[in-house]
């Protein structure tokens, strides 16, 4: 009998990931410092055409892009004469379970079934276990998503405790825990005693289902619009939403669409503290996640991840929770499409961007996602305020996470604030070689050179800095 104890189940993590995924990481090692990632993408996944069918078949993809013509002319208003680009969506939220992450868990529950196992488990907070539910039920798997839902009292988020109810109508189980470490000891032992497919967000299935998305957008620009668009803007939590959409761009032939991650700014609280879970308005697409999996990828629950945003990132920034709320009921309100808050956080630093470009310019938001009872902006303020979070309006430049959620007096006041890459880089060359006394070889300085998006010389910069 197997021994269960935290420290038993951590130190055999590494087997347990293998044998629920058949998925040698071992094999991509070149040395403790790097890994031959693309390699691991190409020998472990699908082609763009075998992705595309299998999506199709299982009602994923083909999702429409939309122009958002009176939210473009409200950015004009604010921006510099010739100023305002035009403003499009990706509507993900079509998708059959509603966001974007069906095209991870379409892939990743075909590859499932095509191994032969009977069941898959995925730890989320719950978009993406509704939509590894959703394909299940199709391929005729069972499902269980392990849910970080409550704090110590027993209380849950709206959003949450919505996206729970989604996963259980889809017919998985959902195992409901507190905040804390407990989340990952209780998946590896779930996936240990099943023998069930581990359907991790961050496997190259995962994030190679997402390429199709990236590979869309060209093709439907080019037939649609006729040009590409200049700004593709990706909400980072995790990291595989842009990972997956910039390789895809790429697999389409697009290296010039520049590409911005954003995230809402929640500096201050920790996401694995009890006191802060439930004083936070936004569970995915935050600082809290973006920032440490962009600097450290393989903090996942896979040996290597294959979410590592910070290669393909040409800009970070962050929003307000106040703008993300408000920039929410702008969309319902001007454009008759009501959306949950992560593709609307993109949304908020899309409209802010595309004041700082041309008319003719494109900036497009390249996800939405389904919203429910628990995930509308009404229930999280009034959550908000019942956790002793002041809600007003004012300037979002004042908002203190944890503290008060502020609301822009006017359109006027959305702004992004800069995420420096140069510190992501050094943190990320910093995590990379954490207690590597020796000298790094010329393969080692091109693996981080890729990693951070930048030369050999940048690497060799950033090593110097962090020796002093």
């Amino acid at each position: 009998m197997s021994n269960n104890s935290y420290k038993a189940v951590m130190d055999r993590k590494n087997q347990i990931v293998q044998d629920s995924l058949k998925v040698n990481y071992d094999d991509f090692k070149i040395s403790d410092v790097a890994f031959d990632y693309e390699r691991m993408m190409e020998e472990t996944g699908y082609s763009i055409d075998e992705m595309i069918e299998i999506q199709s078949k299982l009602g994923v993809g083909n999702t429409p892009i939309v122009e958002l013509k009176n939210i473009s002319a409200l950015s004009r208003k604010y921006a510099p004469k010739g100023k305002g680009a035009r403003i499009f969506v990706k509507d993900e939220a079509a998708n059959a379970s509603g966001s974007f992450k069906d095209r991870r868990a379409a892939v990743s529950c075909y590859h499932a079934k095509k191994l032969g196992y009977t069941g898959v488990v995925t730890a989320t907070s719950g978009n993406y276990g509704a939509a590894v539910a959703s394909h299940a039920a199709k391929l005729g798997l069972k499902c269980i998503v392990v849910q970080e839902c409550f704090d110590s009292k027993g209380v849950g988020q709206p959003e949450i405790v919505e996206k729970a109810r989604k996963c259980e109508a889809l017919g998985a189980e959902v195992v409901q825990l507190t905040v804390g470490p407990e989340l990952f000891y209780q998946f590896l032992q779930i996936v240990e005693d099943t023998g069930y497919f581990n359907a991790s967000l961050y496997t190259p299935f995962g994030i190679a289902g997402v390429e199709t998305l990236g590979y869309e957008i060209v093709k439907q620009f080019d037939k649609e619009v006729g040009k590409q668009p200049d700004v593709v803007v990706a909400t980072n939590a995790g990291g595989g939403n842009l990972t997956g959409t910039a390789r895809g761009l790429r697999k389409a032939g697009n290296t010039t669409t520049k590409v911005v991650a954003a995230s809402v700014d929640l500096t201050g609280l920790h996401m694995a503290s009890d006191g802060d879970f439930n004083r936070k308005s936004f569970t995915t697409g935050h600082t809290g996640f973006g920032v440490p999996f962009t600097t450290g990828p393989d903090r996942s629950d896979v040996p290597r991840s294959a979410a590592r945003p910070l290669r393909y990132m040409d800009r970070y920034v962050t929003m307000s929770q106040g703008e993300v709320f408000y920039i929410t009921e702008m969309l319902a309100n001007l454009e008759g499409l009501e959306k949950g808050p992560a593709g609307n956080t993109s949304l908020a630093a899309a409209f802010a961007i595309a004041q700082e470009m041309d008319e003719d310019q494109i900036i497009l938001v390249q996800e939405t996602e389904y919203t429910g009872a628990g995930k509308t902006v009404q229930p999280q303020l009034s959550f908000a305020r019942e956790n002793g979070v002041d809600i007003k309006f004012g300037n979002p430049r004042e908002e203190k996470p944890g503290v008060n959620i502020i609301l822009p007096e006017s359109p006027k006041a959305i702004e992004i604030k800069d995420v420096d890459l140069n510190r992501l880089k050094r943190s990320a060359v910093k995590n990379a070689t954490k207690g590597i006394e020796r000298e790094l070889t010329a393969e080692e300085f091109d693996y981080l050179a890729e990693e951070i998006n930048d030369s050999v010389e940048k690497v060799k910069s950033l090593l110097e800095e962090l020796k002093n």
